[in-house]
């Protein structure tokens, strides 16, 4: 689902916002962007000069001059043009590394902004989509980045050199010149218009487009014992037919300036060719002079043409501006309190009074009062969509309470930072995410403070060495993406030693032992006895078995407690909602 605030092209240029970014990203660079702007000057500098010299050459040909002056002339023509080519190639290695760095820079920021976004946020948006705003959308503006104000700006320079010349040679030639310049920069910003807004469009198709691709993949297995593939297909070429649409649109659009550009230099080069000629004509200018405005008309092309090329990369950037500026305009709501860090000793967890819904008509708990004394592990039971989940969601903060409080250690979790919150606190769920990568690279998650023994120390702590010492390749093991080459019990194992080796005081089990397969299940059942110890736990479980490593139990029906207790008490309390299940079968009830 696409955010028509975020997406929907604006009816301006966002020139505020490109000139935010063009300040925060290229301030960093500034000695290079610089380097680009004398680099550029040098060019446009031996651009003008070039023509005198083949103009000198002419004239002097034409006069009979001596062999040497000619071949000096040749020689000084070769050497600037040679010249020319370097500084030519400098300029474009000087850009394009300043666009690939504030790009890159961009890029970072932009993920790292997402990933600071609530989960309300991430719910309205597919893979597919955020991928396009974080990757496409910074992409498109490494042209903007590196060359836009240095190309208009050097533009701009190369336009008034090359009048200013004519001029100097003959203001009748100039008059005529620059009349044409006018006339074609006015037919270029009335396109301009023309152009514009259907770029926004494109991009809102391709992220749609990524978006369903990316959910189609991830569902490959559903899709395919569905028999959905007829029509995941017909989508797929409805997506693309759009793309297709929305794209040829902006391309020919756009289009529409560059044709319009080329159209108006054959219109150019005759105008220049008549006044030369008729120049040549009254004896006043040499046939070198006609050469040399013709040349320049034709030179022309590069300003004009390069402001009508900057025209058309903004009308482009525009809509990447817009996406990115909206992107970074969307705020959390979860925000950091200012209190101090946890201590490793603050496990008491508490619910008081917590009311929550992800949309406003429809709540998920209603008034729910628990409290769970440190080093307890409590049972959380309930029918699918009594909310279990979302308690466990709530005390990692990936959502606020509507009303009530959420407490650990005594302490509002709202007080505290939501990164020291989620380092106290970890989580174990039935589906793991694992990487392409090595075994070690999937534990320590990339960090190389973590040295092997350490983590060959919490193998041994869990009991886990039998197994560790039947991979292939140790801690080398080579995964596929997404655990492909382990069990779903073993991915399971993965998680339980990433939660050991971050020792949080707050542990929750959310149905982790759900997809036992028996090659792993008694390594797995170690494995959660030596996690639990010394631990304040929350388990949501369906299995009896787990359910007797708790010591207290709480039961959620349609968002409610119903029930909160000691397990033992419960259990031998005939008049429970706990003594039912457990003689009814939990599988069978809470199923």
């Amino acid at each position: 689902m696409v955010d028509n605030a975020l997406s929907k092209p604006r009816k301006s240029l966002p020139l505020k916002e490109g000139a935010d970014l063009l300040a925060r990203y290229l301030r960093p660079q500034t000695r290079m962007a610089l380097v680009v702007a004398a680099l550029l000057l040098t060019d446009i500098g031996l651009d003008l000069i070039n023509p005198q010299i083949l103009r000198y050459f002419i004239d002097e040909a034409m006069a009979g001059s001596a062999i040497g002056r000619l071949i000096t002339a040749a020689a000084v023509f070769t050497g600037i043009t040679l010249v020319g080519q370097v500084v030519n190639v400098a300029v474009t290695y000087a850009s394009g590394r300043v666009a690939w760095t504030a790009t890159n820079a961009l890029r970072v920021d932009l993920t790292r902004h997402c990933l600071s976004l609530d989960m309300s946020f991430h719910n309205n948006r597919t893979p597919g989509e955020m991928i396009a705003r974080v990757d496409t959308d910074a992409s498109q503006l490494g042209g903007f980045f590196s060359t836009f104000i240095i190309e208009i700006l050097g533009n701009v320079l190369l336009l008034m050199g090359i009048l200013g010349l004519l001029f100097r040679e003959d203001w009748r030639a100039g008059l005529a010149l620059a009349g044409f310049a006018a006339i074609a920069l006015f037919v270029i910003s009335t396109m301009r218009r023309v152009s514009r807004g259907r770029w926004g469009a494109f991009y809102e198709a391709q992220g749609d487009f990524y978006g369903f691709l990316e959910e189609r993949l991830s569902g490959r297995e559903d899709m395919r014992t569905s028999a959905a593939a007829p029509y995941v297909i017909r989508r797929f070429h409805e997506h693309q037919r759009k793309w297709f649409r929305t794209r040829t649109m902006a391309w020919l659009r756009s289009n529409l300036i560059g044709n319009t550009t080329f159209f108006m230099f054959a219109l150019g080069n005759a105008a220049a060719l008549g006044v030369g000629a008729w120049l040549f004509r009254e004896g006043q200018i040499t046939i070198g002079t006609v050469y040399l405005i013709f040349h320049y008309t034709n030179l022309l092309l590069r300003p004009i043409g390069g402001l009508s090329y900057t025209v058309s990369t903004l009308q482009q950037a525009a809509a990447n501006i817009d996406r990115v500026a909206g992107l970074f305009e969307t705020k959390k709501t979860v925000l950091d309190g200012a209190g101090a860090e946890f201590s490793r000793d603050e496990q008491a967890v508490a619910f008081e009074n917590v009311s929550f819904s992800y949309n406003k008509d429809e709540p998920v708990l209603k008034n729910v009062s628990l409290e769970l004394r440190p080093g307890r592990t409590l049972g959380l039971l309930g029918r699918t969509g009594a909310g279990k989940t979302t308690i466990t969601r709530l005390l990692f903060r990936l959502y606020d309470p509507d009303e009530g409080r959420v407490l650990v250690g005594g302490r509002d979790i709202r007080e505290r930072t939501v990164y020291d919150l989620r380092e106290h606190i970890a989580m174990v769920t039935q589906d793991i995410r694992l990487f392409h990568g090595t075994i070690r690279d999937n534990l320590i998650l990339f960090d190389g403070t973590v040295t092997d023994d350490r983590l060959l120390e919490i193998f041994d702590d869990l009991g886990l060495m039998r197994w560790y010492e039947r991979l292939p390749g140790g801690l080398d093991t080579e995964l596929r993406s997404d655990g492909g080459g382990l069990s779903a019990g073993e991915a399971q194992l993965l998680a339980f030693t990433r939660v050991f080796l971050r020792d949080p005081g707050v542990l929750i089990l959310d149905e982790a032992t759900s997809r036992l397969d028996r090659s792993t299940e008694q390594l797995i059942e170690s494995a959660v006895g030596r996690l639990v110890q010394g631990r304040t736990v929350i388990i949501i479980a369906h299995h009896l078995a787990t359910v007797e490593r708790c010591d207290d139990i709480v039961i959620l029906e349609g968002g409610r407690v119903t029930e909160h207790g000691d397990r033992m008490g419960l259990a031998a309390d005939p008049g429970s909602r706990f003594h039912q299940l457990l003689q009814t079968g939990l599988e069978e009830v809470l199923s």
